[in-house]
């Protein structure tokens, strides 16, 4: 793995980051105070929100598994990547392809930190601490590096990122930007915190919980179902499209009850022409 040639950044350890949250609802040791208050007002309101987040990551697995096992893929950018742990890309993609490249980009230090410890004996998976709202330079970078072929079709993965992007025509300029450095037949990858805006219950936690993250420095927009569709265009969302994680191809039958909380997430795969 390259040296990342960039200034040292330091861990504010009294600011709440997006990543170590999540390590936190996964129930990882990667986190500080800070996230864990956060953690605390998300299970206040949503207190299914950690078997959530592990229907996110078990959604995650199953795209990657598609995508190297059936496709043929063997290159993935995964943006705003959060901890390289258990089951995450990489371990899932060289499980069916010990060759193929995946690349993280986070910008959180301590993300990089660890990731670069994790990764240190993988030629095949490297850590990148670029900030995903900046593509040109994330597609420079590797470019210059040769770490990912933008001549061959890739995996483009945006996995509960893009929601913390707060303008939605910024966000979709920042999506179009990677989607158009790669090659016809390349797939993109997308989960998205959503708002049915239908009266249901699970709207109400939607709300809620936007209202919550609100001024944290983790502010998550739930958009709507168009909006979140409008992420994909040009695209050709694969079967069965844009829909909540427990449906698209699950392993098997469902043993446990779902929630509100699993009607707050949409995910689609998409192939570019």
């Amino acid at each position: 793995m390259s040296a990342d040639r960039r200034p040292f950044v330091p861990v504010d350890f009294d600011r709440p980051s997006i990543a170590r949250v999540f390590d936190a609802l996964m129930g990882g040791q990667d986190n500080y105070e800070a996230d864990r208050v956060v953690l605390r007002q998300i299970l206040e309101l949503a207190p299914e929100s950690q078997v959530m987040a592990k229907e996110v990551r078990h959604w995650l697995v199953r795209t990657v598994r598609y995508l190297t096992d059936r496709e043929g893929i063997d290159q993935f950018l995964d943006l705003g990547s959060g901890f390289p742990t258990v089951d995450n890309t990489h371990q899932v993609a060289q499980r069916y392809n010990p060759e193929a490249q995946v690349v993280y980009v986070d910008n959180d230090p301590v993300v990089q930190a660890h990731g670069r410890a994790i990764l240190a004996a993988n030629d095949f998976a490297h850590m990148l601490g670029t900030d995903l709202a900046q593509p040109a330079e994330v597609i420079e970078e590797l470019t210059h590096t040769h770490r990912l072929d933008f001549d061959r079709p890739a995996a483009l993965i945006l996995c509960a990122i893009v929601h913390h992007i707060q303008d939605l025509d910024e966000a979709r300029k920042v999506v179009r930007a990677y989607v158009d450095a790669l090659a016809p037949g390349s797939f993109v990858v997308l989960l998205h915190q959503h708002n049915p805006a239908d009266g249901s219950e699970a709207a109400d936690v939607a709300t809620s919980l936007e209202k919550r993250f609100n001024g944290t420095g983790l502010d998550t927009l739930y958009r709507t179902r168009e909006e979140i569709e409008s992420l994909f265009e040009g695209l050709e969302l694969m079967e069965p499209g844009l829909t909540y994680p427990h449906l698209w191809w699950p392993d098997g039958p469902r043993f446990t009850p779902l929630s509100p909380v699993n009607f707050t997430s949409l995910g689609g795969v998409a192939r570019k022409p």
